[in-house]
């Protein structure tokens, strides 16, 4: 974290939170752009957002969505049926082929010549489950809407199949009120299967060049910002700092709070009442706003499943009253796999810090084994300790990345050894502890985990490094890398002597930005979870001060890394079940699942006591991995403690969407005469002529044995062969569920 953000972060609570709930905030721009306001207010108390409309230019690209209210899918096996989507849509092999099945059972009570005449249409109808864009033509965007029984067809395709096919409709659906008005009511049938977006209805919907260029891509608006989606994870959290799982398949997430407390969430989303470790007590942490100082870090070693054994990094101040880093070394407890051992703490490395900030914090093992310290350059500003500043002497552990072996004992008494391959082991004016030096205060780190296929990238250590007053970097640690710090900050000189006399080896950040983007860098992660294919190979992050969220690609023919804006909340392309709008401005940390699921924490008072953190989880609206791919078969854990289920405090774009219209004062009227609806779509009246929205829904209702009409012959009865009665068909094999809504408490 930056120094200069706490008086910034004072001012701005000394002008806005003395607002009173109801009056207007800030809402926060999410592009790139000035950090300052965008000059758009909302009535909306103590709630930063960040809404994606305010970086368009123009509307996104379309809503695709299946009827399971998820995102489409590359099938992961050829489809033989509806094989117009087998490169990407809403079914699997096994749907595929229950709609074979299904259009089977219907043709065979049709003759030759309607199998000739109706099949094609009977195909294209049943086979829109698979469309990736499903939801939209059976209505199912919003799980609140009735469901539609047949897809919306384009009124002239409806048309030809009804002239061709009316019959068949009894064969489609098993809903009466359909079958007694619409067989022989062309124009009724059409009206009631049209949708009030003409590029959506099928077949218009396979043709719009919008819709389908970029189908299946991660969606960007007009100026490049990439289109994400969150949801809620956790809430009430005091500064949440960290995040870290076990890596013992039981897929629980271990949080830290800046106080000294440390929550087990389980896969179910609840959280154990009792804490995993609890050292508020030694933990040197304070209300103050912006204060850096707390605990900071954690990580579980590689065979944690085996040794119960964990880390951590934490401020405290000792018996003389001076401020210290400890990094240590604890234990689960033996009779509770929920509960830290306290008493089990070992400590391995305690550093004097001379100021309250820059104090580092992060602590990961690398794909090698051993453990990385990230330290901060001891405060202040500038570097000011020594000829050089810490960062730039070897012989001191601040400001530098420290690489140890916790697994074994140094010769000289030290609880850790150090890897033989240390790159400054022989250096008698070094320290063997360090790994790489030069950096100023390295906010959040991550390994790569590597390309999920190739394991391309496997073992990299990106780093947020925060900048002094005019450069954020991102920078990848190789062993024995200078990373220029007080010489250099980002790609220019900051000590201008220094900078003159520094090495031209120094390592520069794969990125860097200015004040105009940002003020205080979080690390983040590259993502390699299964859920969201489109995002492998994204490094993702974001900067504390404004709110804004970021990534990288690299361009793997030049190896250069190109930065986008990721805007989150767009209101249709994140129109899905437990997705929302906003969260809490100032990002803390990063952090990603056993699975690879990728989250990011933040508050909306950077106080270590405040109670107003959130933890979330980023989801791609644009594709989804194919169903099954990404299940998960956690290893149960017994628990001790009462679990508390998970409350959302934030309300999903759905329900937004569902809120009713303000009433209007008797006597007034709405200034501009349109009024909203339930759904992305524009209200549609139903005239008396029309069948009720009630006939959408589906029934149990059966159908009639009949043969076919299709202005074709009747099939000739063969002699003795008995006319087979067919099962009502179902409507679309999705069916709705009800979504309890929670109404959002008031930060």
């Amino acid at each position: 974290m930056n120094e200069p953000y706490r008086e910034e972060v004072k001012d701005f609570y000394t002008s806005d939170l003395k607002k009173q709930p109801g009056e207007n905030v800030n809402v926060w721009p999410c592009t790139a752009g000035s950090s300052s306001s965008s000059g758009v207010s909302f009535s909306f108390p103590r709630v930063f957002l960040c809404l994606s409309f305010l970086c368009q230019a123009g509307n996104v690209l379309g809503h695709p969505q299946c009827l399971d209210y998820g995102p489409p899918f590359q099938p992961p096996f050829h489809l033989e049926f509806c094989t117009a989507y087998e490169n990407f849509g809403c079914c699997d092999q096994e749907k595929d082929n229950s709609i074979a099945a299904k259009y089977w059972e219907i043709m065979d009570y049709i003759d030759p010549q309607g199998h000739k005449l109706c099949g094609r249409y009977i195909k294209d109808i049943l086979c829109q489950e698979c469309s990736p864009y499903a939801a939209h033509l059976y209505d199912a965007e919003n799980p609140q809407t009735p469901l539609r029984n047949l897809p919306g067809l384009c009124f002239d395709y409806c048309s030809e199949f009804h002239f061709n096919c009316y019959s068949a409709i009894s064969l489609l659906t098993g809903d009466k009120h359909i079958q007694e008005c619409c067989e022989t009511n062309k124009t009724r049938f059409c009206n009631l299967l049209n949708l009030h977006d003409k590029d959506y209805c099928f077949p218009n919907v396979l043709k719009n060049t919008d819709l389908n260029r970029k189908l299946g891509s991660v969606v960007e608006d007009r100026k490049g910002c990439l289109q994400l989606c969150l949801t809620e994870v956790a809430n009430g959290l005091r500064n949440p700092v960290t995040m870290a799982h076990a890596n013992d398949q039981t897929h629980r997430m271990f949080v830290a709070e800046q106080v000294g407390v440390i929550w087990v969430y389980l896969p179910d989303g609840s959280r154990l009442q009792e804490p995993f470790l609890d050292i508020k007590t030694i933990v040197l942490a304070t209300p103050w706003v912006g204060d850096e100082r707390g605990f900071l870090g954690l990580a579980f070693h590689p065979k944690y499943k085996y040794n119960g054994k964990f880390y951590i990094y934490y401020s405290y101040m000792d018996k003389k009253r001076v401020e210290k880093i400890r990094i240590s070394e604890l234990k689960v407890s033996a009779s509770d796999i929920n509960k830290a051992d306290p008493h089990s703490e070992r400590n391995l490395l305690e550093l004097e810090e001379p100021a309250a900030n820059h104090n580092g914090g992060q602590l990961l093992f690398g794909v090698d084994g051993y453990m990385y310290i990230f330290t901060g350059d001891g405060g202040k500003a500038g570097d000011p300790f020594g000829t050089f500043g810490n960062a730039q002497n070897k012989s001191a552990l601040l400001g530098k990345v420290l690489r140890i072996d916790v697994d074994g004992k140094s010769t000289a008494g030290k609880p850790y050894r150090i890897p033989p391959d240390n790159p400054f082991v022989s250096d008698a004016k070094a320290r063997p502890e360090v790994y790489a030096y030069g950096v100023r205060n390295m906010w959040r780190c991550a390994v790569d985990r590597g390309d999920p296929v190739t394991g391309k990238g496997r073992g990299r250590l990106f780093c947020g490094d925060v900048g002094q007053n005019k450069f954020e970097e991102i920078d990848i640690i190789v062993k024995g890398g200078n990373y220029g710090w007080r010489a250099k900050e980002g790609f220019e000189c900051y000590d201008t002597k220094l900078c003159r006399n520094s090495s031209l080896d120094d390592i520069l950040p794969i990125f860097a930005y200015g004040r105009n983007v940002g003020k205080s860098v979080t690390g983040g992660y590259v993502y390699r979870g299964c859920e969201s294919p489109n995002l492998n190979g994204l490094y993702i992050f974001g900067d504390f001060m404004n709110g804004r969220l970021m990534a990288l690609q690299e361009d793997e023919k030049t190896n250069k890394w190109k930065k986008q804006d990721i805007c989150i909340g767009n209101t249709k392309a994140c129109a899905f079940p437990g997705m929302i709008s906003s969260y809490s401005k100032f990002i803390i940390s990063f952090a990603e699942d056993e699975a690879g699921k990728l989250y990011f924490m933040s508050t909306s008072y950077p106080s270590a006591y405040a109670p107003h953190g959130s933890l979330y989880k980023l989801v791609d609206p644009a594709r989804r991995a194919p169903p099954g791919k990404c299940k998960l078969k956690p290893v149960p854990v017994k628990t001790k403690s009462k679990r508390i289920p998970f409350v959302p405090r934030a309300k999903t774009i759905l329900e937004l969407l569902n809120e009713p219209p303000p009433t209007q004062p008797p006597g007034k009227s709405s200034s501009t005469g349109v009024t909203r609806t339930s759904s992305s779509k524009k209200a549609k009246t139903t005239p008396s002529s029309k069948i009720k929205a009630s006939t959408l829904k589906p029934t149990a209702a059966g159908k009639k044995t009949q043969k076919i009409k299709a202005k074709v012959k009747h099939k000739p009865k063969q002699k003795g062969k008995v006319t087979k009665v067919p099962k009502p068909t179902p409507a679309p094999s999705s069916t709705k569920r009800n979504l309890r809504i929670t109404r959002t408490k008031k930060l």
